[in-house]
């Protein structure tokens, strides 16, 4: 997904009709307001309906959490990142990630919207169903609070500084992973499964353009100078 210029304004369209391009577009607060109470109720539901105690709540619960980051990278590196061969498969993968490397700050697009959202996460929890029957209803949740970190923590990284300094590291990796070479730093959540597979940059020779940096921040009072 080479593109000739990385656009830090706009968006790319993806579709001619009004209601599809709607339709690839969401706020982080629409997928959070949908997942919550699937969160809510999957846990409840695992307490009193399948009677399983706190402590065992919470140690599935955590796995499924720490299995969304090993997923996250898979699904970036092997997925986000496929090398298309055909025209359609590259519209499909342009579509699905493509967009969001061309344009980088597009704050619609940095979760995924919530029709592709619901039909994947229904594919996905029916497959742990298969495998873990009773114990999905403790894992698909922590699963789940996983991807809704991951996505507020993309949202974050590409809208603002790192608020502590032990997160500077997250940041410069998917700053990286966007402006020098995306087949590194597909960890977004963490970097641990970087630093497994050997996609980690090497932040100590990595020299940091403060101005650049800058440069790639939201900034209020610089969109509303475009706007007006």
């Amino acid at each position: 997904m080479k593109f000739e210029k990385i656009h830090n304004k706009g968006q790319a369209q993806l579709f001619k009709n009004d209601y599809l391009e709607m339709l690839t577009k969401t706020h982080p607060l629409v997928i959070w307001g949908m997942y919550l109470p699937v969160i809510a109720y999957m846990l409840y539901h695992s307490n009193v309906a399948l009677g399983f105690n706190a402590t065992y709540i919470v140690s599935i619960f955590f796995a499924g959490m720490f299995f969304w980051t090993f997923f996250e990278y898979i699904m970036h590196r092997f997925v986000f990142h496929w090398v298309a061969e055909s025209g359609r498969a590259r519209k499909v993968v342009y579509v699905m990630h493509g967009n969001h490397h061309e344009y980088p700050r597009d704050r619609e697009r940095l979760f995924m919207p919530p029709v592709p959202s619901i039909i994947l996460a229904s594919i996905i929890f029916s497959l742990q169903y298969l495998v873990l029957r009773e114990y999905s209803f403790m894992f698909f949740p922590g699963f789940l609070l996983g991807y809704l970190m991951y996505g507020s923590m993309h949202y974050a990284i590409h809208a603002w500084n790192p608020p502590f300094k032990w997160m500077k590291p997250l940041w410069r990796n998917h700053h990286l992973h966007h402006y020098k070479n995306e087949h590194q730093g597909y960890g977004v959540s963490t970097t641990i499964w970087d630093r497994v597979f050997g996609t980690m940059f090497d932040l100590k020779k990595e020299k940091e353009d403060k101005q650049k940096v800058k440069e790639l921040m939201f900034s209020k009072k610089r969109e509303e100078v475009v706007q007006d």
